[in-house]
């Protein structure tokens, strides 16, 4: 066998039977929007941060090697991590440093929130993937509190940032719903002066939310469609010691193969399911799927839960309110799966922020859809979704292309796995950058991969 066979059998998984029916118990790894939201605001404590069940994602390591860069000392081993900060803007800023954000966006939009005061010029680079997205959107505003860039066409990576000692407070209007915009600013306004305040369309709050546990001076208040966000800058504050909860977006993968089935229960235990992160049980519970959440409780300002759910025979087409939309951006793959299997037309629109992720995902989507035999309609921002409640696959399925996007490679073995056919899908390590245990969880309830 040559090289190149072999590395190609390394990278793509072929799936050639269903998965049987089951009823589990499992845990899911660490919601990554906390984990590198912990990271990132413990490299400005004092003292040192105890994390636990810190996941080993290909974006949490980018994350902890940049910081390691910025002379930030972190011991990672067992899911358990050391954090030792030294304080705001506690850097030990040199020349040339370069700093590979991977495929992660939170982490390199984040961190120039973080950069806004160094005083040497510090480039920021990534894969394909990310070097292809929007970071214009975080440009202006750090701009604006006077850090200033340079970048070939001042809207992608790689680009160079140099900080100022003059910083200034700002008004920010975040019309888009990014919640990597929000965060990035509210960064930079911790190194800041004065207030910031932020008029921000809703998005998920993890960043307020871990600030107000450590008792930072933010304050919050909200109408229905916008947060305003007023946080004083240049407050210290001690070192924390914070469990990350199961991450909501990588059990959906999970929940909806357990719907499509026949006779399979699952509960999924400590999951975070933060009100601006469950757009998406929202959404397939108007469908007919029936998600519970058992035991709740509050940790840190967040709201845990463990989830039950189990098979259902019928789901119902749904016309998904835009209000969801930002609440469940990183889940709507999956939820097009189950609208696939629904009893009529599903419409989605105004999604356009879903070409603005890893892969232009609402195209690509249309194109997987296609293939397995279901009926689409594909607008500027907008899908329906002719549901076929009998769909089932007896052909060959080949899933290439697409960018190496963790999410269609998830959704994809997630459909090979309820729908039948044979199915071929590349690049099988994608998924390694937001959620290494999804393999091994599919083991555990079950499936033996070939």
């Amino acid at each position: 066998m040559t090289l190149s066979n072999l590395i190609n059998l390394m990278v793509k998984i072929v799936i050639q039977k269903k998965i049987k029916d089951f009823n589990k118990v499992i845990n899911v790894d660490g919601d990554k929007s906390l984990s590198i939201r912990s990271l990132l605001i413990g490299s400005q404590s004092y003292g040192i941060c105890k994390i636990e069940n810190l996941p080993k994602s290909e974006d949490v390591l980018s994350t902890i090697n940049g910081l390691r860069k910025l002379g930030i000392k972190i011991i990672f081993r067992n899911k358990n991590c050391y954090l030792y900060g030294n304080g705001l803007n506690g850097f030990n800023y040199k020349k040339n440093i370069i700093i590979n954000a991977g495929n992660s966006g939170t982490f390199a939009r984040l961190l120039l929130g973080l950069l806004v005061k160094s005083p040497f010029s510090i480039k920021v680079i990534g894969d394909k993937s990310l070097s292809r997205r929007d970071f214009q959107r975080i440009i202006y505003p750090l701009e604006q509190f006077g850090a200033k860039f340079f970048s070939n066409h001042k809207k992608n990576l790689p680009l160079k940032i140099i900080g100022s000692d003059y910083l200034r407070p700002i008004y920010y209007y975040e019309k888009k719903g990014s919640a990597q915009c929000k965060s990035s600013v509210i960064l930079a306004a911790m190194n800041t002066p004065g207030k910031t305040i932020i008029n921000a369309k809703k998005s998920r709050d993890h960043t307020e939310l871990f600030l107000k546990y450590l008792n930072l001076p933010i304050k919050i208040s909200q109408t229905k469609k916008f947060d305003r966000i007023e946080l004083t800058g240049e407050k210290q504050f001690k070192s924390f010691h914070y469990i990350i909860p199961g991450d909501i977006s990588s059990s959906a993968f999970f929940i909806v193969l357990t719907l499509l089935l026949k006779n399979s229960e699952l509960k999924i235990k400590d999951v975070n399911i933060n009100p601006s992160r469950i757009g998406f049980i929202k959404i397939i519970n108007k469908m007919g799927a029936k998600v519970k959440f058992l035991n709740k409780r509050k940790i840190y300002g967040e709201q845990i839960a463990d989830i039950y759910v189990k098979s259902r025979k019928n789901f119902k087409p749904i016309n998904c309110p835009v209000e969801l939309n930002s609440n469940a951006i990183d889940e709507f793959l999956i939820i097009f799966l189950l609208a696939s299997k629904a009893s009529g037309v599903s419409s989605f629109k105004n999604l356009e922020e879903l070409d603005k992720k890893e892969s232009p995902r609402l195209k690509l989507a249309s194109q997987i859809l296609k293939k397995i035999g279901v009926k689409i309609k594909l607008g500027k921002g907008s899908i329906k979704i002719f549901g076929n409640p009998n769909l089932t696959l007896n052909k060959n399925i080949l899933i290439k292309d697409y960018y190496k996007d963790h999410r269609i490679f998830m959704t994809s073995v997630i459909a090979a796995l309820s729908l039948g056919g044979k199915w071929t899908i590349e690049d099988m390590e994608s998924h390694k950058s937001s959620f290494p245990s999804f393999i091994s969880i599919l083991k555990k309830i079950g499936y033996k991969f070939q």
